[in-house]
């Protein structure tokens, strides 16, 4: 093979991976557009109104702490999240429903959770706040609160193909000692019981959640690391890439369907 043959090899190689890829997530739901369901389409009538009644949404009490945390500023010498970025019902509106994003700074994915905290150290000079934090999920309920109502939109640009590939093998991947797939549950069984609950199709159209059993706000992410435990399977740490990128095969998953943060679940 002669040297410009080789080359004229490996691009067609290069050429052939990249499409492979780009039809990996493009195949990737398996319900189809028409069948998806929100969590909320299933369940019961007084949780449903729970959610929509804003006095009654116990996620708004969060939402209500996060107002404030837009507008003061951390310390005299930082500027406040308004300073920079205006009124939040202007200029977050539609942001949480594009997450998790690609950071340039990062160099990789990052979730709305991990953007505010990157904000906080980069631009505000302060400590990030801890994961789950009453601060944290204030200030991303408040962010999320605004795009209430949106099309969930997912960058799948090039940039974006191995994550979304690598979340997809995340959810189609059995784990744990009852050798379980995410997708054995939420796209084989849903509408199903279990345990006395239905089965959803798992799109995170309402993050962060006011979750009853949790009589608490929560994220995505701690919803995902207790499936992951209740398959008895060791959880990713919260900030593991590999939990990133399930967040962004899910989210890419539910493209188009409607934004409802923060949301209620049973």
């Amino acid at each position: 093979m002669t040297r410009f043959a080789g080359v004229a090899c490996l691009a067609r190689i290069a050429t052939a991976a990249a499409l492979a890829a780009t039809a990996l997530a493009a195949s990737g739901a398996g319900i189809a557009p028409a069948d998806r369901r929100s969590g909320y389409a299933m369940m019961a009538p007084e949780t449903r109104r729970m959610q929509d009644d804003d006095a009654e949404n116990p996620g708004m009490l969060w939402v209500l702490d996060g107002r404030p945390l837009w507008t003061a500023r951390p310390a005299p010498d930082a500027a406040s999240c308004a300073e920079c970025h205006g009124d939040a019902e202007t200029s977050m509106k539609g942001v949480a429903a594009r997450y998790p994003a690609f950071d340039d700074g990062a160099g990789h994915p990052v979730d709305l959770a991990q953007r505010i905290n990157r904000c906080r150290v980069l631009r505000q000079r302060q400590a990030p706040w801890a994961g789950e934090s009453r601060e944290l999920l204030a200030l991303e309920a408040y962010v999320a609160l605004q795009s209430r109502g949106v099309p969930i939109a997912i960058d799948a640009g090039p940039r974006m193909q191995p994550y979304l590939r690598d979340g997809r093998a995340e959810f189609e991947r059995r784990r744990g000692q009852l050798n379980l797939a995410c997708s054995q549950c939420h796209e084989d069984r849903w509408g199903l019981h279990l345990g006395g609950s239905v089965i959803p199709q798992a799109h995170p159209t309402a993050y962060p959640i006011y979750r009853l059993e949790w009589q608490s706000v929560g994220s995505l992410r701690r919803r995902l690391r207790g499936c992951m435990i209740a398959v008895r399977s060791e959880p990713y740490d919260a900030e593991a890439p590999q939990m990133i990128d399930l967040e962004l095969y899910l989210a890419w998953r539910a493209r188009g369907m409607t934004f409802e943060a923060p949301g209620v679940r049973p």
